[in-house]
C-alpha cells in the first residue's frame, strides 16, 4: 500500500477526532507561530496538515495566507 493510499484509508474510515493525534486546537503550534513575530501577511504552509484546525485558528489571530497540503485529499475536505 502506498503512503497516499494509507492516509486516504485512515481519513476515509475515521472521523478526524477519532485518530490519536487529533486535537481540536493546536495551541502549541499557534504559540510557536505567534512567537516568530511574522507579518500577518506571511505565507504559512501546514505540511501534512490533514484535518487540522490550524488553518482555522491562524486567521482568528490575524494571519491571512495559510496553505495546507496533505497526501490525503479526503483529509482536506
Amino acid at each position: 500500500m502506498s503512503q497516499r493510499d494509507h492516509w486516504e484509508k485512515i481519513y476515509s474510515t475515521n472521523q478526524p477526532d477519532q485518530v490519536g493525534w487529533y486535537k481540536l486546537h493546536l495551541e502549541t503550534s499557534v504559540n510557536w507561530i505567534s512567537e516568530l513575530s511574522l507579518s500577518k501577511d506571511a505565507n504559512i504552509i501546514d505540511v501534512g496538515g490533514g484535518a487540522s484546525t490550524l488553518v482555522d485558528d491562524l486567521p482568528e489571530i490575524g494571519y491571512r495566507s495559510i496553505t495546507v497540503i496533505d497526501l490525503s485529499k479526503t483529509a482536506l475536505t
